[in-house]
């Protein structure tokens, strides 16, 4: 019965797809309201209506937004992104999702993230996945099997990182045509992207990029190494005349956040083509990491502000992994919104912390899900009523270090293999700062929901 219902819902999109071709401005808001009728959870039912509320606000970002979508992505493209979006990993994928989390009372993920390779043409300063060893990689088949029993469990959107996932090109390409009910993000340092390359992902139309820049030349040259900024430059160039969907990908810290939060920064962001932009703080993973490099309190303070304007203002969808706690009800890692597996193999909470007790070679997915970390933080999620300081790290840092103490969780970084105590010592300070400055953010922003 499920499945005629999912078959049905595909053919009733499929001819709004066919329609919406005809006159994609005209006909999107029809393709709305055709979509919304078929049966959904309340929550999704809920973003449809956003989305008109959206479009009908002519003068409003989003309807320029959506618009942008409609009028600059490929044909293919745009219809396969909103087919998987909408069906797959939006009404279908969140009912199973539900079903999952009650029958193993655990965690299960909306999104996984793979590091495909740990090898990497680059080597940027303070990067996180410097920790790993470069000759790591997930082959093929375990990647592929990933994606199977992640479908299984209600699973549909997969990203990449590394290292640089793209050294993998032609595995990426297959595995989102063998997994074309997929949502694909790979997070690149954008310089192995070609004409060639571009071509095999409009084809493909289920794989979008989130490319990694510092803010203008100087400061992406600085962490990224010299010439690296206009090879990312041009990358964008390519991506949005093969009419593909990608976005940036900013980290922040204490010597770019003045630029990378500027309108200047922003408004290039979305000339060159991004549709999306994340915004990552710095974090001081390894026993050499460059502790100044933190962004302070009132930096983060400042992004927090920036962000939020942006998305009421501009035409590009700006996301922030920290300061965005708030409409995610805190911390999503461990599985609550989505994990991390290292090219290694371990399944890690997040990309962010390098702890684990399962290995996706010995273990099966579900079964990973259910390690004694994971469980830890199921039992601790949210780390804290205040939705602003939702990090077990770098806001609230005794928790992660009794959660990986009492789960004897090991650490995955094979080059310093890093304790927990030694790692979150790194943090004190700037959390005990940072929980006096987003009080008064978290009160005010009570006060606004109040009023």
């Amino acid at each position: 019965m499920k499945n005629k219902k999912k078959l049905l819902s595909k053919k009733v999109l499929n001819e709004g797809f066919k329609y919406l071709e005809k006159d994609p401005v005209k006909n999107f808001p029809k393709l709305v309201k055709w979509a919304s009728k078929i049966p959904m959870q309340e929550r999704t039912k809920r973003q449809f209506d956003k989305i008109v509320e959206y479009w009908d606000d002519e003068d409003g970002p989003w309807h320029k937004f959506i618009y942008n979508l409609l009028t600059e992505l490929d044909p293919n493209v745009r219809k396969t992104l909103l087919m998987n979006l909408t069906i797959h990993a939006g009404i279908e994928g969140a009912k199973v999702l539900d079903e999952s989390r009650a029958k193993y009372d655990c965690n299960v993920p909306w999104a996984i993230l793979m590091d495909p390779t740990s090898a990497c043409n680059l080597k940027c300063k303070g990067c996180w996945a410097a920790e790993y060893e470069k000759t790591d990689s997930l082959n093929y088949e375990t990647l592929d099997d990933i994606i199977n029993q992640g479908k299984a469990l209600g699973t549909y959107s997969y990203i990449y990182s590394g290292g640089e996932p793209l050294i993998r090109k032609d595995d990426i390409i297959k595995l989102a045509k063998a997994h074309n009910d997929c949502v694909f993000l790979a997070f690149t340092n954008g310089t192995l992207i070609d004409d060639e390359f571009a071509h095999k992902v409009q084809q493909v139309g289920n794989l979008t990029f989130a490319i990694s820049i510092e803010g203008f030349e100087e400061e992406t040259d600085m962490r990224r190494g010299a010439g690296t900024y206009k090879k990312v430059i041009a990358a964008m160039d390519i991506l949005k005349k093969h009419g593909i969907a990608f976005g940036f990908s900013t980290c922040y810290h204490s010597k770019n956040e003045d630029v990378i939060s500027s309108e200047k920064y922003i408004d290039y962001m979305i000339e060159k083509g991004c549709v999306f932009g994340w915004f990552f703080t710095y974090i001081p993973l390894g026993k050499d990491a460059v502790v100044d490099l933190i962004a302070t309190a009132e930096q983060r303070k400042h992004m927090y502000e920036k962000v939020r304007e942006y998305r009421n203002t501009k035409p590009i969808f700006t996301m922030d992994f920290w300061n965005d706690g708030s409409y995610v009800n805190g911390c999503i890692a461990a599985g609550r919104r989505y994990l991390h597996i290292n090219a290694n193999g371990d399944v890690e909470p997040c990309a962010f912390i390098h702890y684990s007790s399962a290995n996706i070679h010995d273990v099966s997915l579900i079964e990973a899900l259910q390690q004694p970390l994971f469980k830890e933080y199921k039992k601790n999620q949210p780390f804290n009523d205040n939705m602003l300081r939702p990090c077990p790290l770098l806001d609230n840092p005794n928790y992660l270090k009794k959660m990986v103490l009492d789960s004897k969780a090991k650490s995955t970084q094979p080059k310093d293999r890093e304790n927990v105590v030694d790692l979150t010592n790194k943090t004190q300070k700037i959390s005990k700062e940072w929980e006096v400055v987003s009080t008064k953010l978290c009160q005010s922003e009570q006060r606004k929901s109040v009023n």
